[in-house]
Protein backbone atom coordinates (compact mmCIF):
# COMPACT_ATOMS: atom_id res chain seq x y z
CA UNK A 1 0.00 0.00 0.00
CA UNK A 2 1.60 3.28 -1.09
CA UNK A 3 1.92 5.94 1.53
CA UNK A 4 0.83 9.44 0.74
CA UNK A 5 2.74 12.48 1.93
CA UNK A 6 1.00 14.34 4.73
CA UNK A 7 -1.23 17.20 3.70
CA UNK A 8 0.13 20.65 4.35
CA UNK A 9 -1.56 22.50 7.14
CA UNK A 10 -3.12 25.91 6.72
CA UNK A 11 -0.41 27.40 8.91
CA UNK A 12 2.36 26.02 6.64
CA UNK A 13 0.62 27.46 3.58
CA UNK A 14 0.20 30.82 5.28
CA UNK A 15 3.88 31.05 6.20
CA UNK A 16 4.96 30.30 2.63
CA UNK A 17 2.72 32.98 1.11
CA UNK A 18 5.07 35.95 1.76
CA UNK A 19 7.92 33.98 0.19
CA UNK A 20 5.77 33.30 -2.86
CA UNK A 21 4.94 37.00 -3.19
CA UNK A 22 8.60 38.00 -2.79
CA UNK A 23 9.70 35.39 -5.31
CA UNK A 24 7.25 36.72 -7.87
CA UNK A 25 8.65 40.23 -7.42
CA UNK A 26 12.21 38.87 -7.69
CA UNK A 27 11.25 37.34 -11.04
CA UNK A 28 9.93 40.71 -12.19
CA UNK A 29 13.11 42.48 -11.03
CA UNK A 30 15.25 39.93 -12.88
CA UNK A 31 13.09 40.54 -15.95
CA UNK A 32 13.76 44.27 -15.72
CA UNK A 33 17.50 43.62 -15.52
CA UNK A 34 17.30 41.24 -18.49
CA UNK A 35 15.41 43.86 -20.48
CA UNK A 36 18.05 46.52 -19.84
CA UNK A 37 20.81 44.04 -20.71
CA UNK A 38 19.14 43.04 -23.98
CA UNK A 39 18.43 46.67 -24.80
CA UNK A 40 22.13 47.46 -24.43
CA UNK A 41 23.03 44.47 -26.62
CA UNK A 42 20.55 45.64 -29.26
CA UNK A 43 22.05 49.13 -29.21
CA UNK A 44 25.65 47.91 -29.43
CA UNK A 45 24.68 45.54 -32.24
CA UNK A 46 23.07 48.38 -34.22
CA UNK A 47 26.06 50.64 -33.51
CA UNK A 48 28.53 48.03 -34.77
CA UNK A 49 26.37 47.13 -37.77
CA UNK A 50 26.27 50.81 -38.80
CA UNK A 51 30.08 50.97 -38.32
CA UNK A 52 29.74 53.82 -35.83
CA UNK A 53 27.54 55.94 -38.11
CA UNK A 54 24.83 56.20 -35.47
CA UNK A 55 25.41 58.75 -32.72
CA UNK A 56 26.88 57.36 -29.55
CA UNK A 57 24.73 57.74 -26.45
CA UNK A 58 26.59 59.46 -23.64
CA UNK A 59 25.26 60.13 -20.17
CA UNK A 60 26.27 62.58 -17.52
CA UNK A 61 27.14 61.13 -14.09
CA UNK A 62 23.88 62.39 -12.56
CA UNK A 63 21.82 60.58 -15.19
CA UNK A 64 23.76 57.37 -14.67
CA UNK A 65 23.16 57.64 -10.93
CA UNK A 66 19.42 57.98 -11.57
CA UNK A 67 19.39 54.85 -13.76
CA UNK A 68 20.98 52.80 -11.01
CA UNK A 69 18.65 54.28 -8.39
CA UNK A 70 15.60 53.62 -10.55
CA UNK A 71 16.47 49.98 -11.20
CA UNK A 72 17.69 49.60 -7.61
CA UNK A 73 14.16 50.36 -6.41
CA UNK A 74 13.22 46.82 -7.37
CA UNK A 75 15.07 45.48 -4.33
CA UNK A 76 12.91 47.66 -2.06
CA UNK A 77 9.82 45.95 -3.46
CA UNK A 78 11.27 42.51 -2.81
CA UNK A 79 12.41 43.36 0.73
CA UNK A 80 9.01 44.79 1.63
CA UNK A 81 7.33 41.70 0.19
CA UNK A 82 9.46 39.50 2.46
CA UNK A 83 8.02 41.10 5.60
CA UNK A 84 4.63 39.60 4.81
CA UNK A 85 2.33 41.93 6.74
CA UNK A 86 -0.80 43.25 5.07
CA UNK A 87 0.39 46.84 5.38
CA UNK A 88 3.66 46.18 3.59
CA UNK A 89 1.89 43.99 1.02
CA UNK A 90 -0.32 46.96 0.12
CA UNK A 91 2.78 49.13 -0.26
CA UNK A 92 4.36 46.41 -2.41
CA UNK A 93 1.24 46.25 -4.56
CA UNK A 94 1.24 50.00 -5.25
CA UNK A 95 5.02 50.50 -5.52
CA UNK A 96 5.63 47.34 -7.55
CA UNK A 97 2.76 48.07 -9.94
CA UNK A 98 4.09 51.60 -10.41
CA UNK A 99 7.55 50.22 -11.23
CA UNK A 100 6.06 47.73 -13.70
CA UNK A 101 4.07 50.46 -15.46
CA UNK A 102 7.00 52.91 -15.59
CA UNK A 103 9.47 50.28 -16.82
CA UNK A 104 7.02 49.02 -19.44
CA UNK A 105 6.26 52.53 -20.72
CA UNK A 106 9.97 53.30 -20.87
CA UNK A 107 10.63 50.08 -22.75
CA UNK A 108 7.82 50.72 -25.21
CA UNK A 109 9.02 54.28 -25.87
CA UNK A 110 12.53 52.91 -26.44
CA UNK A 111 10.97 50.31 -28.72
CA UNK A 112 9.30 53.02 -30.79
CA UNK A 113 12.73 54.56 -31.29
CA UNK A 114 14.87 51.43 -31.64
CA UNK A 115 12.54 48.78 -33.06
CA UNK A 116 9.67 46.49 -32.20
CA UNK A 117 11.99 43.86 -30.67
CA UNK A 118 12.84 46.26 -27.84
CA UNK A 119 9.17 46.94 -27.12
CA UNK A 120 8.40 43.22 -27.25
CA UNK A 121 11.20 42.41 -24.82
CA UNK A 122 9.90 45.08 -22.42
CA UNK A 123 6.45 43.53 -22.44
CA UNK A 124 7.82 39.99 -22.22
CA UNK A 125 10.45 40.53 -19.53
CA UNK A 126 8.77 43.20 -17.38
CA UNK A 127 5.02 43.30 -17.92
CA UNK A 128 4.31 39.58 -18.03
CA UNK A 129 6.01 38.70 -14.71
CA UNK A 130 4.78 42.01 -13.26
CA UNK A 131 1.16 41.06 -13.91
CA UNK A 132 1.67 37.72 -12.18
CA UNK A 133 3.46 39.39 -9.24
CA UNK A 134 0.65 41.92 -8.89
CA UNK A 135 -1.97 39.16 -8.98
CA UNK A 136 -0.05 37.10 -6.41
CA UNK A 137 0.24 40.09 -4.09
CA UNK A 138 -3.44 40.93 -4.51
CA UNK A 139 -4.44 37.34 -3.69
CA UNK A 140 -2.19 37.34 -0.64
CA UNK A 141 -3.72 40.59 0.65
CA UNK A 142 -7.27 39.33 0.15
CA UNK A 143 -6.67 35.83 1.52
CA UNK A 144 -8.69 34.78 4.52
CA UNK A 145 -6.81 32.60 6.92
CA UNK A 146 -4.39 32.86 9.75
CA UNK A 147 -2.08 35.37 8.02
CA UNK A 148 -2.95 37.94 10.69
CA UNK A 149 -1.27 35.82 13.37
CA UNK A 150 2.28 36.90 12.54
CA UNK A 151 1.50 40.57 11.87
CA UNK A 152 3.29 43.03 14.09
CA UNK A 153 1.82 46.33 12.91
Amino acid sequence: MPTQPPLRTVQELATNAPNKVALSWVATAVGAVLFVTFQLFFYVNDFVRAKGATPAITFEPGVLWMFSAFYGCWIVTVLLALTGTRKTQRIVLVFGSLLVVLNTLGGISDGLRDGWHVAFSAVFFITLPGVFATATTWRHINSKGNNHVDEQF
